[in-house]
């Protein structure tokens, strides 16, 4: 064979060799493509960040800073409204009397959806007159995360918190302990309730469980979400409820210990560094690094796969992203996402798109936040990874998370719980100056009570119709922008709002765990 073809073949090998292992480098290092490769139904379709999708406005955000300070009003606390927590209200007048057997729920979905099944299920407890077994928490199925109450909640203070009202056990006795997860998995049981309606009336606990309790002596509830109402419920089942939201649970030691020290480092302007791939936490003796106060903006960010999938927007990733989450929506729904019945025009002007890190970056840039804010950022997974943040990141180069601010070796027992990972999340969120999450949701309805009842600290709550509606218009001036911003916004801020018929307890603590002061 003549040398020229030879060295023709050598190089169409080379060629192909380096294309296959360019094609499977991902799938055997996928460690080097992280955090880009969280979201990959489809090797190269989701890796491409997408360009910026307001350049105008960044590019005025940019000058603006230059000239423009922070607003006197933006890191001022609320007014106290009249109201505060009515503690000595919330004591019950009757204690428990003798137990008609035990009751059991398996709570589902994140951290905020089982606090809310927790109170629920203490309630129901008491309107049964059971005695109620710690709640067992379910395998979340989009993170696979195995928290068990007592990875995240301290059982002893809540049994003993709520003594006087309910009786709660750890365990169920010897002659119970067939009654597991596992055995309801299996097959119709007669001591399982199914049927339980969202947000049912009390009544219908007392008509349809507590004959089940009677007859077997053990009752359990799954699934259990969202199944007691809000509205007619009696004066002190309802202050139960406020009692073990406000008072029963508290996490354990090692959350709020680590959330302590995350406050603490986000307060004393200190910074991260990150070295060969390990992030370690470093002080300024002088703070003379950040110029500021100490405060700081925790943001939940809520920009998961999940979320960007089941709200069938276009999130500027092109059309390979587009077809990667509908493959994604498809596999996990099944088609059954109305949203993706309508354009992305249309569900933008309804609100029902999630905000994208830009643009819950220029929101905050609107309202006055400039680039020496410190922000927290409090998500589990950012669809697209540091990618998709990038731009966030620019307009907040002071932006940290638990990752940034702990070691490794203080962060160990987050490994594989996302939901003791978000109960950090949400102690340190209790204690920022101001907490706003970019989409509505349970994290954000959860913090917004907390922070009603306890501090009166700002809770901003994006406009959602106001916002979607601005970034469809792509000439659009900053000014205008800003403008349009901080006004659609100035009662969003956490004033406290009364509870409506229908409305959650969770949501707006006044007046059922709340008193007016004169």
């Amino acid at each position: 064979m003549k040398p020229n073809k030879l060295k023709m073949q050598k190089q169409i090998f080379q060629s192909v060799f380096v294309g296959v292992a360019v094609l499977l480098l991902p799938l055997l290092r996928p460690h080097l493509f992280n955090p880009l490769g969280n979201a990959m139904p489809s090797l190269f379709s989701e890796w491409k960040a997408p360009k910026a999708r307001y350049p105008a406005l960044l590019e005025a955000v940019s000058k603006s800073r230059l000239l423009e300070g922070e607003p006197s009003d933006l890191w001022e606390t609320l007014p106290n409204q009249g109201w505060q927590p009515c503690t000595e209200r919330l004591t019950s007048s009757k204690p428990p009397g003798k137990t008609q057997g035990y009751l059991q729920v398996f709570l589902e979905g994140g951290l905020n959806q089982q606090r809310m099944g927790i109170c629920d299920a203490v309630a129901v407890a008491k309107i049964l007159n059971a005695t109620l077994v710690v709640p067992h928490f379910d395998m979340n199925p989009v993170w696979r995360d195995s928290s068990s109450f007592a990875d995240i909640f301290d059982v002893d203070h809540f049994i003993q918190t709520l003594k006087d009202d309910v009786t709660i056990v750890k365990d169920l006795p010897r002659e119970f302990r067939w009654s597991t997860r596992e055995y309801y998995a299996t097959g119709i049981r007669d001591t399982r309730v199914k049927t339980a309606p969202v947000h049912a009336p009390a009544n219908w606990f007392l008509e349809n469980v507590l004959p089940v309790l009677k007859s077997y002596g053990i009752v359990a509830i799954a699934p259990f979400s969202h199944r007691l109402a809000f509205d007619n419920i009696p004066v002190e089942i309802q202050r139960l409820r406020c009692k073990v939201n406000f008072q029963a649970l508290t996490f354990i030691p090692y959350i709020r210990s680590l959330g302590d020290v995350l406050v603490s480092r986000l307060r004393s302007h200190s910074h991260s560094i990150q070295r060969a791939g390990q992030r370690n936490f470093q002080a300024e003796p002088n703070g003379d690094a950040y110029a500021g106060s100490g405060k700081f903006v925790v943001l939940h960010l809520r920009f998961d796969k999940d979320m960007a999938a089941h709200s069938a927007c276009n999130f500027g990733g092109g059309r390979a992203e587009q077809l990667a989450l509908a493959k994604y929506r498809q596999v996990l729904w099944q088609g059954r996402v109305l949203n993706s019945q309508f354009s992305d025009e249309e569900l933008r002007s309804q609100g029902k798109c999630p905000l994208t890190p830009e643009e819950i970056g220029l929101l905050l840039a609107a309202l006055g936040f400039n680039n020496k804010t410190r922000l927290y950022l409090a998500s589990h997974k950012v669809y697209g990874g540091e990618a998709r943040i990038s731009i966030l990141r620019q307009l907040f180069p002071l932006m940290e998370d638990k990752k940034s601010l702990a070691k490794e070796e203080e962060l160990a027992q987050l490994e594989g719980k996302a939901s003791v990972s978000a109960a950090v999340d949400y102690y340190v969120s209790t204690q920022s100056d101001i907490f706003i999450s970019a989409s509505p949701g349970n994290m954000h309805n959860a913090l917004m009570a907390q922070r009603s009842y306890d501090y009166h600290k700002k809770t901003i709550r994006p406009h959602m119709i106001l916002l979607g509606q601005l970034f469809l218009n792509r000439t659009i001036e900053w000014s205008d922008f800003q403008q349009s911003i901080r006004m659609g916004h100035k009662q969003r801020q956490g004033q406290l709002r009364i509870r409506k018929e229908k409305q959650s307890i969770y949501t707006y603590p006044a007046p059922d765990c709340m008193c007016q002061v004169s």
